[in-house]
C-alpha cells in the first residue's frame, strides 16, 4: 500500500507542472488575444463588425479558403498515389518513395520556399528549361501569384497527406483485395468498391489535416506570393506589425482559431488518432 501511495505521489508530482504550463503558455495568451479583439482600439464589437462587412477582408478569406482547398485536394491525390506505391510496390520502389518523401521533409520550410522562389522566377530553372525545349516563347509568371503559392505549399503538404493515408492502407487486410481479384473483379472495380471505401477515413483525415495546416501557412505564401496573394496568416501579421491594428489582428486570429478548432473536432469525430499515425 505504501509503495502504491508513493507511486501515486511521484506521478502527481510529475504531472503537476502540466496544468501550470497549460495556463501560462496557452490560456493566458488566448485570453489576452480575446481581450484585444474586444478592447482595441476601443471597447466593443467594432472589429468583428468590420470582418463581417469589409469586402477586402472577405476577398482575403475567400482566397485563403480557395488556396487551402486546392492544395488539400492536390496533396490528397498525390499522397494517395505515393501511399499506394509505398504499400503495394516492390521493395526498390518503396525505398524510392521513402527517399523522395523524407529528404524534402527534413529540409526547413524556409529553405524550400527560397528554393522554389529561385526555381520559379523568370530566369529560373523551370522557365529556362521550358524555353530551351521550345515549349514557351517567353518566361512564364510563376511567382507573385496564386500558382507559385500553390506549388510551394503543395510541396510542403504532401507528407502530411501521405502519412495518414499510409497508415490507413497498412491497416488493410490485403487478402480482401486478393479475394476481390480472385472473384473476377478488375483493378478499377477493386479500387472503387474495396480499396477506396476502406481507406475513406484516412482520406478524410488527411484532407482535414492538410487543410488545417494550410490555413495557418505563413512563410511560403509571403515569399512566393510576393504580397500579391495575401492569406489570413499574412494578413494578421500585416495588421499587427505594420499597421498596428492589434484589435483586428486579434479578431481575425480568433476567427482562424474557431475554424481550426471546428475542423479538428470534425477530424476526431471521423476517425481515431491512431488511424492517422499508427
Amino acid at each position: 500500500m505504501s509503495a502504491t501511495r508513493t507511486a501515486r505521489l511521484e506521478r502527481s508530482l510529475l504531472l503537476f507542472p502540466l496544468p501550470l504550463l497549460l495556463v501560462v503558455f496557452y490560456l493566458l495568451p488566448f485570453f489576452g488575444v480575446v481581450s484585444w479583439s474586444f478592447t482595441l482600439p476601443e471597447t466593443g464589437l467594432g472589429q468583428y463588425q468590420r470582418i463581417a462587412t469589409d469586402p477586402a477582408i472577405h476577398d482575403m478569406l475567400l482566397r485563403t479558403l480557395r488556396l487551402c482547398l486546392t492544395v488539400s485536394l492536390l496533396a490528397l491525390v498525390i499522397g494517395y498515389l505515393l501511399a499506394y506505391c509505398w504499400v503495394f510496390s516492390p521493395p526498390f520502389w518503396q525505398r524510392m518513395v521513402e527517399i523522395c518523401v523524407f529528404i524534402p521533409f527534413w529540409i526547413s520550410v524556409l529553405v524550400r520556399a527560397f528554393g522554389w522562389l529561385i526555381a520559379l522566377r523568370s530566369n529560373g530553372v523551370v522557365n529556362d528549361s521550358l524555353l530551351s525545349l521550345g515549349w514557351i516563347d517567353h518566361p512564364l509568371q510563376l511567382t507573385r501569384n496564386e500558382l507559385g503559392v500553390v506549388i510551394g505549399m503543395l510541396h510542403f503538404m504532401i507528407p502530411y497527406a501521405l502519412f495518414p493515408l499510409l497508415s490507413s492502407m497498412r491497416q488493410l487486410d490485403q487478402r480482401v483485395l486478393l479475394a476481390s481479384r480472385g472473384l473476377g473483379a478488375g483493378a478499377l472495380r477493386t479500387f472503387w468498391q474495396v480499396l477506396l471505401p476502406q481507406t475513406l477515413p484516412g482520406l478524410l483525415g488527411a484532407f482535414i489535416m492538410v487543410f488545417v495546416f494550410c490555413l495557418g501557412f505563413f512563410i511560403t505564401p509571403v515569399l512566393l506570393g510576393g504580397g500579391q496573394t495575401v492569406m489570413i496568416a499574412e494578413y494578421v501579421f500585416l495588421q499587427m506589425f505594420q499597421t498596428s491594428n492589434w484589435g483586428l489582428g486579434a479578431a481575425l486570429s480568433l476567427v482562424l482559431l474557431t475554424l481550426v478548432s471546428a475542423l479538428i473536432w470534425l477530424l476526431m469525430r471521423i476517425t481515431r488518432v491512431n488511424r492517422l499515425v499508427g
